[in-house]
């Protein structure tokens, strides 16, 4: 019988049972493809992450992350947490960690008890989405959407999101329609088949509020979405002439599990990059046995 140890976390918080929970196999060597699969089906968290060698020594690790259903380019709290867990084992003695990942190679930082990631890609946009068919896919009306700045669009820095802004009366009353979701996937099919990931936002004082569902890929809302926060924070820059922009997020409120995110984005030479930062609190310990 092979055993596995696994350590859960939870991720943009300081308390225990806030923030969105990870499951981290520190050491998945050995691991099959479809039993990553089956495990991360089986913790049923948003997402599982699973540790292997990094093919560039120069590199800490390979990170593969995994939802319910498939295995993901890229994520932001699996990150974060991936990295505070390395960090409590020893394996980050400078406090800088580099993850080789299916979207390319994302840095992480400690410190102070905060772990920033930094997306691995430059801010690309997607086409955009009818008003009407987003506001349907979320429970709203299409005079609850805010197309002032910005009109619902695809975003990436390494993970695709539908990207909207919302009234600020207006992001507590939506909810996922998960028939209206499955219709507008069959019209909407830049994410492919199964996936439309829909992040809304909404200013709250300084500061922005976030919602995000993805019920087709088996996460009805998340507590937390870091690889959200930064291609939000990346498209907001665009739209100013500032060199860079700090933004302070919560998510997660609606479920109970309050969530804080520190975004960061910043104009390069390659164009809009972005991180996301914030703390981790352990949960679980334990053994798989396969």
């Amino acid at each position: 019988m092979r055993r596995f140890s696994f350590v859960t976390v939870d991720v943009f918080t300081e308390h225990r049972f806030g923030g969105n929970p990870l499951a981290v196999v520190p050491d998945a060597r050995g691991l099959s493809d479809q039993e990553m699969q089956s495990l991360a089906a089986e913790f049923n968290l948003s997402e599982t992450t699973f540790v292997l060698p990094a093919e560039d020594p120069k590199n800490s690790a390979r990170v593969r992350i995994f939802n319910r259903r498939a295995e993901m380019p890229f994520a932001g709290h699996p990150n974060v947490g991936t990295g505070w867990v390395l960090n409590e084992l020893g394996r980050a003695p400078d406090g800088v960690l580099r993850f080789e990942e299916l979207a390319g190679l994302v840095e992480v930082r400690i410190d102070a008890g905060r772990v920033t990631i930094a997306a691995p890609q430059p801010l690309s946009l997607g086409p955009e989405m009818p008003v009407d068919l987003l506001a349907g896919c979320v429970g709203l009306e299409a005079k609850d959407i805010v197309v002032a700045a910005h009109r619902p669009m695809l975003a990436s820095v390494g993970n695709s999101f539908l990207v909207a802004e919302v009234a600020p009366s207006a992001l507590a009353k939506a909810a996922p329609d998960i028939t209206k979701f499955r219709a507008a996937n069959q019209i909407y099919t830049a994410l492919g088949a199964n996936r439309l990931p829909v992040y809304l936002h909404a200013r709250d004082g300084d500061g922005l509020r976030t919602r995000m569902f993805s019920p087709l890929s088996g996460t009805l809302e998340d507590a937390a979405t870091g690889s959200a926060a930064t291609p939000l924070a990346a498209l907001l820059l665009s739209l100013t002439s500032d060199a860079e922009r700090h933004y302070d997020i919560v998510q997660g409120v609606e479920m109970g599990r309050p969530s804080h995110l520190f975004a960061k984005a910043w104009r390069a030479s390659d164009g809009i990059r972005a991180s996301v930062g914030g703390a981790c609190v352990p949960v679980l310990r334990g053994e798989i046995t396969l």
